[in-house]
């Protein structure tokens, strides 16, 4: 195998002018196939990708699409039971594809970097994050003069503060738990950057942060990459966001790239089909599009007049279905910290039939207060009536029966389904626990519960793990309402979704709703998504509500700077400013 300066030990980094001149990673005829019990099946059909020196190429499509597989195989990453069976990799010049291990290992984090998309599953719980920093400066020592102690503590110190983590040199001392979301994705930032690579792979790297810590990394990240004139593979779900970031955005679907070309190219003249539902559905483009409803294209536009008839059906509605007042939750902070006050007297109704969205930053305290909503944690003041009913004052029976008429939607169904479970038991667990009918009635019930979130009955056999995050979602709204909920409460139901399945549960829940009669509590950072499902929004920073209103009070004059700043975090803005 063929060697260059930049893979023997002591290569410099540095390149001449003519090699920026060709492409630093060219990807030809790619094709991927994974082993499978049926034999191989292929995933990536003929990929070509070319990634020139500095260049920001963003690949966007749906979930299966093959986007993380080509970051994969240009790492050298693939599952176990994956492999390339066609085509080339080249780096510089150099054949990846048929490079061995040791190779592989000098090349990742010394000439190709990786920000993976969980920092919780990728940083080891049980290590000191500048050890994990200091862990990869060793694994490429070549790229680094001062291995000492103190050499190896000054540039972990140095890439925690490049990264923008305030008091980095206290900080790297602190495990990933005692770090927010956004923290530590900066964290694996640093780690990616460890090496100066030439190539940056951040793979999905913001997709459940809030829309404001979304920006900062990823301004801060842009940032960085420029000054080193690093290139960069952004892998996304959201158009809008990799309009934003990228010169080039590349669509793909199936295995196969269908189309690519400059942001404005993609977003406002798609020539593929694919192209312009992915548009269509992506929210973060359909809340900043001009909010004439002949300008937004197909299933938006319907959901925008559903919503708009929802909102004269409920005008007329008097008395709340949830009325929270004066809620507030206060946390002992441990070591004599004194006292967080998570909530901070917060008051709110929810009429019956409708949609009322919670939104706000990481930390503001979305999730405690749906929590005690759902009579989850107990309030220190304050209280939650739904329908009339105290829940914080309630106990045995009547918060039995009180939780009965209440039911939640988690942000990961494959989290908070058993997967040793068939999905008949799933969905059927909550009519067993309040026990409501005998096993016959329980399994006509799944059936018709399969047919409301429409999935086809042969499910109800399966497992979770057979099935999408879009058919998992679909059997956590299903068992959600197997006991008939008048309120159902959505903490983040579609954050970890692609656009078009995203944009498929959204238009379910507005059917079931309007079918229903059902109340939702939305929780969410994606104000684009709150465009299209919501009627009533409240705003909180820091436990406190700053704002509420209709939802289109909110989106086009927000009364606070917070709010402003929120929605001009969306991706994609500047497309249809």
């Amino acid at each position: 195998m063929q060697q260059d300066a930049k893979f023997m030990p002591g290569g410099t980094a540095a390149a001449t002018p003519q090699a920026h001149a060709e492409p630093l990673v060219q990807v030809s005829g790619l094709t991927v196939g994974f082993a499978t019990d049926q034999g191989e099946t292929q995933v990536l059909h003929g990929v070509d990708l070319d990634i020139k020196p500095g260049e920001r190429v963003a690949i966007v499509g749906e979930s299966g699409s093959g986007k993380s597989t080509v970051a994969a195989a240009i790492m050298g990453l693939l599952a176990a039971n994956g492999r390339v069976t066609g085509g080339s990799i080249k780096l510089r010049g150099l054949e990846l594809t048929g490079a061995t291990e040791r190779e592989l290992r000098t090349i990742r984090g010394e000439q190709i970097g990786l920000v993976p998309q969980d920092p919780m599953s990728n940083l080891n719980p049980t290590m000191k994050v500048g050890a994990q920093i200091a862990d990869t400066i060793r694994a490429h020592p070549t790229s680094h003069g001062d291995l000492s102690r103190s050499g190896l503590r000054a540039r972990v110190t140095e890439l925690m503060s490049l990264a923008g983590i305030p008091d980095a040199e206290r900080r790297a001392k602190q495990y990933p738990h005692e770090f927010s979301g956004g923290m530590r994705q900066r964290v694996l930032i640093a780690i990616g950057l460890a090496c100066n690579p030439d190539l940056l792979i951040a793979d999905e790297p913001t997709s459940a942060l809030d829309v404001t810590v979304q920006r900062q990394i990823l301004d801060h990240l842009q940032t960085l990459i420029d000054a080193e004139g690093i290139a960069l593979l952004f892998i996304t779900h959201d158009l809008g966001l990799a309009a934003d970031r990228a010169d080039r955005v590349v669509v793909m679907k199936q295995g196969q790239i269908v189309e690519q070309g400059t942001p404005a190219e993609i977003l406002k003249s798609p020539r593929e089909e694919y192209t312009r539902r992915l548009v269509a559905a992506a929210p973060s483009l359909v809340a900043v599009r001009d909010s004439d409803a002949a300008k937004v294209q197909g299933e938006a536009a319907a959901q925008a007049e559903a919503r708009a008839h929802l909102q004269l059906d409920t005008a007329a509605v008097n008395t709340p279905l949830l009325r929270v007042s004066g809620l507030t939750k206060e946390f002992k902070i441990r070591g004599g910290g004194g006292i967080l006050r998570a909530v901070d007297n917060i008051s709110f109704d929810v009429a019956a039939g409708t949609t009322t969205a919670i939104v706000g930053e990481s930390g503001s305290g979305k999730t405690t207060l749906s929590r005690m909503v759902l009579g989850l944690e107990s309030p220190t003041s304050g209280t939650v009536l739904l329908g009339g009913e105290d829940i914080a004052a309630s106990r045995g029976a009547r918060l039995r029966a009180a939780r009965r008429r209440m039911q939640p939607v988690f942000q990961d169904p494959f989290g908070s389904l058993d997967p040793s479970y068939s999905i008949e038991r799933l969905i059927d667990e909550p009519l067993r626990i309040f026990g409501v009918g005998d096993r016959a009635s329980r399994r006509a019930r799944v059936a018709e519960l399969l047919d409301q979130v429409s999935l086809p009955r042969a499910v109800a056999q399966r497992r979770p793990g057979q099935l999408s995050g879009g058919q998992r979602q679909r059997v956590a709204i299903a068992r959600a309402l197997a006991i008939n909920p008048q309120l159902v409460v959505c903490d983040e139901a579609v954050s970890a979704l692609d656009v078009l399945v995203q944009d498929q549960i959204l238009a379910l829940l507005a059917e079931l709703q309007s079918e229903l009669g059902l109340t939702y509590l939305f929780i969410t950072h994606d104000l684009a998504v709150v465009r299209q499902i919501a009627h009533q929004v409240l705003v909180m920073k820091q436990g406190a509500v700053v704002e509420s209103g209709s939802v289109d009070t909110i989106f086009e004059t927000p009364a606070t700077d917070y709010t402003a700043q929120l929605l001009e975090s969306i991706p994609g803005a500047a497309f249809f400013a």
